[in-house]
């Protein structure tokens, strides 16, 4: 895989199920962690996806002038952060957008990082932080975050007026060339229902049908 480029599971190029305002999102695909219960398997595997130069990507985004904020979730966004610094860097020349990252990594292990590295100048570049594993035991149907062990750390005051800890779950459905794909935090035990749902409904004969929830 060039590190020189995204390797992305998955694009959203406008919710605002995952942030405030109407909010670009993209999933890069990859994960050394296995929580259990994580809700996007097919995109653990270190394995190359879908790749993106990041300037062309920054400016594809930024193309629609409703977008105020930039959302990075994954997989693990730490393992492409010399690219994602990149794409955040180029992203804000062209607009003064905000940035939520989501991590796996406690922010504390990424302070341990150099100061001169790939992490910590996208640390630089992140509003806010929401950071450590996935715990299903912790899921508390909650704020914008998967369990109550992961942390909100404003790593600058540009979001500061949003409650990201009070914030009701939202999840939003886009479907693009005949792929379904699911946005947001789940509510607990709405996930069940709607793959249900669509395995009842989704044609499985439809070339490209799928399904992926982020």
């Amino acid at each position: 895989m060039d590190k020189s480029k995204l390797n992305l599971a998955a694009i959203c190029p406008k919710t605002q199920a995952l942030g405030p305002g109407h909010r670009a999102v993209i999933w890069v695909q990859g994960c050394p962690f296995r929580c259990k219960g994580c809700i996007s398997p097919q995109w653990l595997p270190i394995i190359p996806a879908n790749e993106f130069q990041p300037k062309a990507l920054a400016e594809s985004l930024l193309a629609d002038p409703e977008i105020s904020g930039l959302t990075i979730s994954g997989g693990e966004p730490i393992i492409q952060a010399s690219a994602l610094a990149e794409f955040v860097q180029h992203a804000r020349t062209l607009r003064d957008i905000d940035v939520i990252m989501f991590s796996g990594y406690y922010f504390e292990n990424l302070l341990a990082f150099p100061e001169i590295s790939p992490v910590q100048r996208l640390l630089r570049l992140v509003d806010v932080l929401i950071d450590g594993p996935y715990d299903e035991k912790q899921n508390h149907n909650l704020g914008l975050r998967g369990s109550s062990n992961q942390r909100f750390i404003h790593l600058t005051d540009r979001l500061q007026f949003y409650d990201f800890e009070l914030q009701s779950r939202q999840a939003e459905i886009h479907i693009t060339n005949g792929e379904i794909l699911f946005v947001g935090v789940p509510p607990t035990g709405v996930l069940p229902g709607v793959l249900a749902s669509l395995e009842i409904s989704l044609d499985a004969s439809a070339p490209g049908g799928s399904y992926e929830w982020t």
